[in-house]
């Protein structure tokens, strides 16, 4: 072993001191203290709602689904299928037929033929059978009468528009505007654009650059103090009051802080171990008090009496009471055939028996009898009778 070598304590965390280690017990006692009536308080509340859902909202929610079902749904179903879309389609119809058909009916009979018939076809008339020819006529009457004298007509008509307006337009701008242009221009140069010039260059100039080189030095002592009362601002704050800050935060603030959220965290669990074990309490003691003591009772009590009048009340009643309805079943069903016998025998004795059959040549064999399915031939076949209907023929 290394006893030259340095181990950190189990649970130390980089930054602990000797405040966190004195305020870690108590913190964790005091927070325990508070939060356990919490979570017992919480741990209760779900109990109860737990209980809660699953005894009356449960239950609940399925009668009012079924109540919702029966109530709303299927009348409303009822209500849409036979009353409300019947109404609709109606609605509709009478919408279509009030405003839609009457707007249509106006378009397609009214104002396409009126403006078809009315306007279209007579400009289409008027262009193809009037303005078209027109057209045709004069672009005639311009390439054959007009177009060989307009040659002449347009070189003399140039010649004197030449003449009026271009000639003295042309003589003012060559020998009048131009010179007095050159001469303005002379003028301006000498008398107004040179001294300027020479004013900017010898006068303006060093006198700018000497005024920007003093502003420049003003700039940069001002701009140096003003660092320097910056710096030492900066480092005043920093020193008085950043860093005292900053330390009471890491070595007071953040400790504690970290301290009482964990012991929150632990209080949590210890409380909801301690919440468990209550819990569980209480239902033992629920369980050995009423719990144990009624299942014993079903047990012990209920389910032998239940027995008993199952077997030595409830068997026999149900067994007479089958019994009974069996013999009265019986006995509706003879006096039921006791009354259609007596019946039978008055009609009969009222209007007479059947007559007796009379006698005759025995016939052609039977093509086919009911216990076979083959035919003779070339024999006739028989018809065949049911008993049913010889019974039915007997009672009547």
């Amino acid at each position: 072993m290394d006893y030259g070598e340095h181990r950190a304590p189990a649970q130390y965390e980089a930054g602990e001191g000797c405040l966190t280690t004195l305020i870690r017990i108590p913190v964790r006692i005091v927070v325990l203290v508070v939060v356990l009536p919490v979570r017992m308080i919480w741990d209760a509340l779900v109990v109860a709602a737990r209980a809660t859902d699953r005894a009356l909202l449960r239950p609940l929610g399925r009668a009012l689904s079924w109540l919702f079902a029966t109530l709303v749904v299927i009348p409303s179903g009822w209500l849409y299928e036979s009353v409300l879309t019947p109404l609709g389609r109606a609605l509709l119809w009478l919408a279509a037929a009030v405003f839609v058909w009457p707007w249509v009916a106006l378009w397609r009979y009214v104002l396409v033929p009126a403006v078809r018939y009315g306007l279209v076809v007579p400009v289409v008339w008027l262009y193809e059978a009037v303005l078209t020819p027109l057209g045709h006529g004069l672009r005639w009457v311009y390439r054959v009468l007009l177009a060989p004298a307009g040659r002449g007509i347009r070189t003399a008509v140039g010649w004197v528009l030449t003449a009026l307006f271009v000639w003295p337009v042309s003589g003012l701008w060559r020998y009048i505007l131009v010179p007095l242009a050159l001469a303005a221009v002379w003028l301006v140069e000498h008398l107004v654009v040179r001294p300027l010039a020479w004013t900017y260059r010898e006068l303006l100039t060093p006198l700018g650059h000497g005024i920007a080189w003093l502003l420049d030095r003003l700039a940069r002592g001002i701009a140096a103090v003003g660092t320097g009362l910056w710096t030492a601002v900066v480092w005043l704050v920093t020193t008085l009051l950043v860093a005292p800050l900053g330390l009471l935060y890491r070595r007071v603030l953040a400790p504690v802080g970290r301290e009482i959220a964990a012991a929150f965290g632990v209080a949590w669990r210890i409380a909801g171990y301690i919440s468990r074990a209550v819990g569980r309490a209480i239902a033992w003691l629920a369980w050995h008090l009423v719990g144990a003591p009624v299942t014993w009772a079903y047990r012990a009590v209920c389910t032998p009496v239940g027995h008993f009048v199952r077997d030595a009340v409830w068997a026999p009643a149900k067994w007479a009471a089958v019994e009974t309805g069996r013999a009265a079943r019986s006995a509706l069903r003879t006096a039921r055939e006791t009354v259609a016998r007596a019946r039978r025998d008055a009609w009969r004795a009222l209007v007479g028996g059947p007559g007796a059959p009379t006698p005759r040549e025995p016939g052609s064999p039977l093509a086919r009898t009911l216990g076979s399915t083959t035919t003779v031939p070339s024999a006739a076949p028989e018809p065949e009778i049911s008993l049913l209907g010889e019974k039915n023929a007997e009672r009547g």
